[in-house]
């Protein structure tokens, strides 16, 4: 029977005076919680629109996310195998 997995990534975001931060975390993996964060500033020369900080710190976040992840498997690779790993995006 194949074995079926599920992991689900949770945003936070949150908005102070024209900075947006956003937590990006992976849940549902056996071993500790990943975290990705991201941030973004309002240019005082564009209009206020907090959906594009939104998106803009939210794409960061899971961008960090997933560049942990991949250096997590690295790491589990050269543990498991003894020898360097070079995974790649």
């Amino acid at each position: 029977m194949d074995d079926v997995k599920q992991w689900t990534v949770t945003v936070d975001i949150d908005e102070h005076d024209g900075h947006t931060r956003a937590v990006a975390r992976l849940h549902g993996r056996d071993t500790e919680q990943l975290t990705g964060v991201g941030l973004a500033r309002l240019d005082p020369a564009d209009r206020d629109v907090p959906e594009i900080g939104d998106e803009i710190a939210a794409a960061r976040a899971l961008s960090d996310l997933s560049h942990r992840l991949l250096q997590t498997a690295n790491e589990d690779v050269e543990q498991s195998t003894g020898t360097p790993a070079h995974l790649r995006m």
